[in-house]
């Protein structure tokens, strides 16, 4: 099957359309299983740094050393998206986090193992992710027909999420084994996924002629002046930068909840259980109209989820609102993801998944940074509670700085 031939598409799309492409099928298995071994490595990360240090604070720093090289390199990573081969730029970026998989096992092998030098095999493992978000990002839209295009978002924003499921008890479990076992079972399966991706046959780009430095800066000129986008963004950027807490879930599972490596699992899968249901109503039920209204209200629940989560202390209470988080957000997620694709010129895309996967990687990253720099000033639970408060707040402020999004009712360009 190729994009240019229309025989080649079903009669009648189906809520499946996208598998019918099986370039997108490589891509979305190979994904998964890359998306998969980042949670492990993520869970056992965490918990070997609160059980070296026992300081939120340094659970922070954790979620920094991946996130600075997406902000200092984005610049590069955007351009590198839009004039190189992308499927090439994928499998470059996941041969790296192998090696930075390896480095932890390497350490941990060793034994004595300090904070110091697995930040810096994560400041190289968020190198890698800095390239690889743009580029994969752009290679979606190139997969499938513009008219399938929310279909296939919803299914790749999905395997994410089940990811975010099935990885954080995984590693939790492997943990409990050892972190030698989480870090080599994460590196063997992320191979897996690089082979599947290579074996996709993704379009080939055309080079594109290089530019000065309004060409570099294209997709923050593009950003700033379609208001919708920036203000989709940056509306995650923000509630999410504030009201962030799965930095201090380790935290949470260990002394306010008291359970082991196998709860704190559970508290990293319960928000994408809550998310993979709606994903999968969203593949049957899309958002046809009111998409803006939606979006600030889903974005006010994840606040007032967040600040329930904070203060709660019973476990179940605690992952009843963690999936209410992971729901609301993807509904955010989806529609944020769909306006900034169907919107954005191939040409630039590159570029503009670069600024756009900065905002999100401020919304993760540097917000486990902000909670737990908070944590370790004012209580774990005040810095979680008031973030959650603030995310209600932000999506009351941009309701109204952003009237266009506000008022944005279709996701399919029209």
């Amino acid at each position: 099957m190729t994009l240019s031939d229309p025989d080649a598409l079903p009669a009648r799309p189906s809520p499946y359309v996208a598998f019918t492409y099986p370039a997108f099928t490589l891509f979305f298995t190979g994904k998964f299983l890359a998306t998969f071994c980042a949670q492990v490595v993520s869970v056992a990360v965490g918990w070997q740094v609160y059980d070296i240090t026992r300081n939120p604070l340094d659970l922070g720093l954790v979620g920094l050393a991946q996130f600075a090289p997406a902000i200092l390199l984005v610049l590069v990573t955007g351009a590198a998206a839009d004039r190189f081969n992308r499927k090439l730029i994928v499998l470059t970026c996941i041969l790296a986090e192998i090696a930075c998989v390896g480095g932890l096992f390497a350490l941990t092998w060793a034994g004595n193992v300090q904070i110091w030098p697995i930040l810096s095999i994560l400041v190289g493992f968020g190198t890698a992710r800095a390239f690889l978000g743009p580029a994969s990002q752009s290679i979606l839209p190139n997969l499938v027909r513009v008219q399938h295009l929310p279909n296939a978002l919803a299914f790749n924003t999905m395997s994410w999420q089940i990811a975010t499921i099935v990885g954080p008890v995984a590693g939790g479990l492997a943990y409990g084994l050892g972190a030698l076992a989480a870090y080599g079972a994460a590196a063997a399966l992320m191979a897996g996924g690089m082979i599947l991706i290579a074996l996709m046959r993704a379009p080939i780009q055309m080079p594109q002629e290089r530019g000065g430095w309004t060409d570099v800066v294209a997709g923050f000129a593009y950003v700033w002046r379609a208001k919708i986008v920036l203000g989709a963004i940056s509306l995650d950027l923000f509630a999410v930068l504030l009201s962030g807490a799965t930095a201090l879930m380790p935290a949470y599972a260990r002394d306010i909840l008291q359970v082991g490596p196998e709860g704190l699992g559970l508290l990293r899968a319960a928000p994408g259980i809550g998310a993979i249901a709606i994903a999968l109503l969203l593949t049957v039920r899309p958002i046809r109209d009111h998409a803006g209204v939606i979006m600030f209200v889903a974005v006010g629940l994840f606040g007032l989820a967040t600040t329930v989560f904070g203060l709660s202390e019973t476990l179940w209470l605690s992952v009843a609102a963690l999936m209410v988080m992971g729901a609301s957000d993807m509904v955010s997620v989806y529609i944020r993801e769909i306006l900034v694709q169907v919107s954005t010129p191939d040409e630039v895309r590159g570029r503009v998944n670069a600024v756009n996967m900065v905002f999100v990687g401020a919304s993760n990253e540097l917000g486990e940074f902000r909670a737990g720099t908070m944590a370790h000033l004012i209580g774990i639970v005040p810095a979680v509670a008031f973030g959650g408060l603030a995310a209600i707040g932000v999506a009351g402020l941009w309701a109204w700085w952003f009237p266009a999004l506000r008022r944005t009712r279709r996701l399919d360009g029209t």
